[in-house]
């Protein structure tokens, strides 16, 4: 039985571009697979806390030998990355914010991020599973644009995700989202249209493969 972590992070609830395109994705997702499990975290609607010292350092020790303490400061930790372990196909939003991923994204990130587990040397317990990353932004930030080598999200989520994780990652990229909304961008609004849609249609053909290569 397939299974899909979906996690938003978006501030913007329903005027969320982000939620729109993984919105987009699960549906498609559970039309494929509907005896499937989905694990959903809304990161705005209920936060992560920061990882703090003594779940960091509980980490390294063995689970056999962990105080009652230490294992109570890593159960978090330990249920992020089992709901992360069980899933088949990994759905995240990472909105652009201030040139960067959310914090919110960066805390569950922080947690997961366990060295001799999902991270470092050995077989990564994430290792080979399939990513899609969501990541809208106001701008653009392609090649030829003023914005050009501004984007501090893909290139951390590929060396996070990517690099030190294992996971095969996708981006979504959903661009040019206050162009109907700031007048001195009304001339974009073709190129925003353009995007959305293509960002839409993208979400349900990753969908439908990776739903079948999940079956």
């Amino acid at each position: 039985m397939a299974t899909l972590l979906h996690i938003d992070t978006s501030l913007n609830g329903d005027n969320s571009h982000s939620r729109a395109v993984t919105a987009a994705f699960r549906a498609t997702w559970e039309r494929e697979h509907p005896e499937g499990t989905v694990i959903y975290r809304d990161l705005d609607a209920d936060p992560l806390p920061h990882l703090r010292a003594d779940a960091f350092y509980a980490g390294f020790t063995d689970p056999a030998d962990r105080s009652a303490e230490e294992q109570a400061a890593f159960a978090l930790r330990g249920e992020l990355i089992a709901e992360a372990e069980a899933a088949d196909v990994l759905l995240l939003a990472a909105p652009m914010y201030n040139f960067s991923i959310p914090s919110t994204l960066k805390a569950w990130i922080d947690h997961v991020f366990a060295m001799g587990r999902t991270a470092g040397a050995g077989d990564r317990t994430l290792a080979g599973k399939r990513a899609v990353v969501v990541t809208s932004r106001g701008g653009s930030y392609r090649e030829g644009t003023p914005n050009h080598g501004n984007d501090y999200v893909q290139d951390f989520l590929r060396q996070t995700l990517g690099g030190a994780l294992g996971l095969d990652v996708t981006f979504i990229v959903p661009e040019l989202t206050m162009a109907p909304t700031v007048p001195a961008m009304a001339d974009l609004v073709p190129l925003y249209e353009a995007s959305r849609t293509e960002s839409l249609a993208a979400a349900e053909s990753h969908a439908k493969e990776l739903a079948r290569l999940a079956a």
